[in-house]
C-alpha cells in the first residue's frame, strides 16, 4: 500500500472538494472563520463558497469575506446571492461589485423569506420572482460560473420531487453550470435523486452537500427546517452524548467518514462540505480520502492571516 494513498473516483480521477463558509458576525467569529480558512486552504479545494443571509442581512459581510479571499489567498471564492430583499438594480450592483473584485463564480439562490422557510416567498418590488431569472441575469452580466441548489428530498415548499426537478431544469436552461445539494445522511437518497434527474435529461454536475454532525441537536433542527430526513440510526449513534463532547467528536468523524467513503466508492468525484466555519473534522475527512496540504500554500495562508 502506498504511503500517501489518494482516493480515486471510479473514473480514475482524484476526488475534489469544495467548502462552504459563512460571513462572521463578531470579531471572535471572524477569528474562527479565518482559522478554518487557513487550515483548509492548503488542501486546494476546487472552490469555496460564502453564504448570504436571509433578506440580504449579511450582504456587506459576505462581500468583505469574498474580497479578502480574493486578495489574501489563492482560493477561488463563489459568492452566494439571493433574490430576497433586493431589487434587480440592487442585485445588479452586487454582481458588478463581485466582478470588479475578481469573483467569477456565484451561487444563485431564491433565498428563504424573512419569516422563515415555511413562509410564502414574495418578490420585492422590481425584484426577481424566480431563481432562473436571477441565473439568466448573472449570466448576461458577465463571464460567471453559476451554481444553484438541488434538494434530494424536495424543497419544503414543493408539492413533490418532480416539481423540484422541473425547477432545476429551468435553472439549467437559464445557464446554471452545476448544482449543489442540500445536505443528506442517507446516500441512497442522493443516488435516487441523480437517477430521477438523469431520466429528466439533466446532465450538469450535482455535487453532494456533506455536513459533519458536530452538534446533533443543532443539525437535526436544521434538517427539520430544510426538509432533510434524519435516520433513526444517526440519532442512535449520538444518543447519550449530549454532555460528552470528546466522544461526540469521534462519533461525528466516524459517521462522516462512512458517508464520504461510500459516496466515492459509488462514483462521486466531488464533495461539497458545509464546514460551519470549523475545520478540524473536515480536514480529517479530507486527509482520510488522500488529500494532503501543500506546504507552500500553508505558508502563504499563514502569512496572510
Amino acid at each position: 500500500m502506498a504511503d500517501d494513498p489518494l482516493r480515486l473516483s471510479r473514473s480514475g480521477s482524484p476526488v475534489g472538494v469544495s467548502f462552504e463558509f459563512s460571513p462572521p458576525k463578531t470579531p471572535e467569529m471572524e477569528t474562527q472563520l479565518w482559522e478554518a480558512i487557513d487550515r483548509l486552504a492548503p488542501l486546494e479545494p476546487r472552490f469555496v463558497s460564502v453564504t448570504y443571509g436571509a433578506g440580504g442581512s449579511t450582504r456587506e459581510r459576505t462581500h468583505a469575506t469574498v474580497s479578502r479571499l480574493v486578495k489574501e489567498t489563492r482560493l477561488k471564492p463563489a459568492a452566494h446571492l439571493t433574490c430576497v430583499g433586493a431589487s434587480k438594480a440592487e442585485i445588479g450592483a452586487v454582481v458588478r461589485g463581485y466582478s470588479d473584485t475578481g469573483v467569477r463564480h456565484i451561487v444563485a439562490l431564491r433565498g428563504d423569506p424573512p419569516g422563515g422557510i415555511d413562509m410564502p416567498y414574495v418578490a420585492p418590488p422590481d425584484g426577481y420572482q424566480t431563481t432562473e431569472s436571477l441565473v439568466a441575469a448573472i449570466k448576461a452580466s458577465g463571464d460567471f460560473q453559476v451554481s444553484v441548489s438541488a434538494w434530494p428530498e424536495k424543497h419544503p415548499q414543493s408539492p413533490n420531487l418532480r416539481h423540484d426537478i422541473d425547477a432545476l431544469k429551468r435553472k439549467i436552461d437559464a445557464g446554471a453550470d452545476r448544482a449543489i445539494t442540500q445536505f443528506f445522511f442517507d446516500n441512497d437518497v442522493y443516488f435516487r435523486f441523480l437517477d430521477v434527474a438523469a431520466a429528466a435529461g439533466i446532465s450538469i454536475p450535482i455535487l453532494p452537500g456533506i455536513v459533519p454532525v458536530l452538534n446533533f441537536k443543532q443539525i437535526a433542527n436544521f434538517a427539520r427546517k430544510a426538509g432533510a430526513s434524519v435516520p433513526s440510526w444517526l440519532a442512535d449513534r449520538f444518543a447519550g452524548l449530549e454532555d460528552d463532547p470528546a466522544t461526540r467528536k469521534l462519533v461525528a468523524a466516524a459517521v462522516c467518514a462512512e458517508q464520504v467513503l461510500d459516496l466515492i466508492d459509488r462514483g462521486v468525484d466531488h464533495l461539497h462540505f458545509y464546514t460551519m466555519n470549523r475545520a478540524d473534522l473536515v480536514f480529517a475527512i479530507c486527509h482520510l480520502i488522500g488529500l494532503r496540504a501543500k506546504p507552500a500554500l500553508a505558508e502563504a495562508a499563514t502569512a496572510s492571516a
